[in-house]
C-alpha cells in the first residue's frame, strides 16, 4: 500500500525556521534561517498546513514575557508573508524544565493540543526541528517522518546522538538506533525539498 501523503508539517522555531537566538525576546532578533521563507512557501503552495512547535523555557525561568514571545512570533509571521508561508498556529511550552509538565517537548502535550483543534493525523504529518527533543517529540507522537536539521543545535544533538555524519543535503537513515531521526537535512529547505520531491516521486517514506 502506498505510504500517507504528508498533510500537516509541525516545525520547531528556534534554530529551525529562524536563526538561533539564546533565549528570544527582541522581534529585531528575527532572522529567518537562509531560504527558510522560500521553503515555507512552497509548503504553503503544495497545500501543506504548518503549524509551530516550541519550548519557550525563558518564560518559565523568568527571562521574558508571554508579551515578549508573542511580538516575536508576530515579527516571524510578517517575515514569512512576502513567501506566501502561513503557519496555520503556533503551540508553545511556557514552562520551565524542572516544572515536569506535559506540553514540554519531548512529552506529547503540544501535538495533542493541536491534534484536538485541527484533527492532525500522525500518519500524515511530518517533524522537523533541530534538537533531540524535537525528535523524540515526532516519534512519541508517531509522526509519519522525523528530520533532523543541521542548523541551531543540530550539529551538537546529531554528536549526541552518534548519528552518521551528513556530507551533502539529505541522508534518509535505512538503520536506525533508539531516538534516531528518519532523516537528516542540511538545512530547513533540504528538509522541504525531500518531502516534496518523495511525495512528487512517489517515493515510500521512511
Amino acid at each position: 500500500m502506498a505510504p500517507p501523503t504528508i498533510r500537516d508539517v509541525l516545525l520547531d522555531r528556534d534554530g529551525t525556521i529562524i536563526e538561533e537566538r539564546h533565549y528570544l525576546r527582541d522581534p529585531d532578533g528575527v532572522a529567518l534561517v537562509p531560504g527558510g521563507g522560500e521553503a515555507l512557501g512552497r509548503l504553503s503552495r503544495a497545500g501543506k498546513r504548518l503549524f509551530c512547535v516550541t519550548n519557550q523555557s525563558g518564560i518559565g525561568r523568568g527571562y521574558y514575557t508571554q508579551t515578549h514571545f508573542q511580538a516575536v512570533q508576530k515579527r516571524l509571521v510578517d517575515l514569512l508573508v512576502p513567501f506566501g508561508a502561513k503557519i496555520t498556529e503556533t503551540a508553545f511550552c511556557p514552562h520551565a524544565p524542572t516544572d515536569n509538565c506535559a506540553c514540554r517537548k519531548p512529552a506529547t502535550g503540544l501535538f495533542e493540543a493541536l491534534s484536538a483543534r485541527h484533527g492532525l493525523d500522525p500518519a500524515a504529518t511530518a517533524m522537523i526541528g533541530d534538537a533531540a527533543s524535537d525528535i523524540a517529540f515526532g516519534l512519541a507522537f508517531g509522526a509519519a517522518v522525523t528530520i533532523l536539521v543541521m542548523t541551531g543545535h543540530g550539529r551538537r544533538d546529531a554528536a549526541k546522538l552518534e548519528l552518521p555524519h551528513l556530507s551533502g543535503d539529505i541522508w534518509v537513515l535505512a538503520e536506525r538506533q533508539p531516538g534516531w531521526p528518519h532523516v537528516l537535512a542540511r538545512d530547513l529547505p533540504a528538509a522541504v525539498a525531500f518531502l516534496l520531491e518523495a511525495e512528487t516521486a512517489g517515493t515510500p517514506r521512511p
